[in-house]
């Protein structure tokens, strides 16, 4: 299987890798925990959503192998101590998030109410709490917490947040898709000559 790899799709990507970093630095900590509330999830929802699997992927996996070479790229910091640290299974699952994302969107038809739900329960699922399927054990192992005590410091009081944020993602990306669709966006290939 031959992989065509846009020069559109890869400045697409490099700009939703730097919307990464970027909201990476808006963040709240709480004090009781070392997972602050975060802007990137939402990022990474508008990536894979927006454009697509493939690409969605990229962008994400981008900033993460970026990261953990060294660049000091989210909040400031790089390294495998960042990669690593309490919230690295969250960080982790990011590319994967935005590749899920960007398959399930891409099935989804529409306008609508119907649309803006399925949506929305794509973004919840694969945004929001599939990051918690490798984030909350992760910090329970590297904080040495139990199963318990990391979802009470890792997920339950980020489960509405995150709610929020995928219906802002979802509002965001239906009229986005009206007027640029993902071939638009990443720019489709024509592998025949003109």
């Amino acid at each position: 299987m031959k992989m065509n790899l846009s020069l559109r799709g890869m400045v697409f990507s490099a700009l939703f890798a730097a919307l990464l970093v970027v909201s990476s630095f808006l963040n709240i900590h709480l004090g009781f925990t070392p997972v602050p509330i975060s802007m990137q999830n939402l990022v990474v929802m508008l990536a894979g959503a927006i454009l697509g699997p493939l690409y969605g992927f990229f962008s994400m996996a981008l900033v993460i192998v970026l990261t953990a070479i060294g660049i000091p790229l989210l909040h400031g910091s790089g390294g495998l101590a960042l990669i690593l640290g309490p919230t690295g299974g969250f960080i982790w699952a990011y590319p994967f998030a935005a590749l899920l994302i960007g398959w399930a969107v891409k099935r989804i038809k529409g306008q609508g109410p119907i649309a803006f739900l399925s949506l929305f329960i794509v973004l919840e699922l694969f945004g929001s709490l599939l990051l918690y399927v490798t984030g909350v054990p992760w910090l329970a192992h590297v904080a040495g917490f139990s199963m318990q005590k990391a979802l009470v410091q890792g997920c339950y009081p980020y489960l509405p947040g995150d709610a929020v944020k995928a219906v802002v993602a979802a509002l965001i990306v239906i009229p986005v898709r009206k007027v640029f669709p993902v071939a638009r966006i990443i720019g489709t290939i024509n592998t025949k000559a003109v």
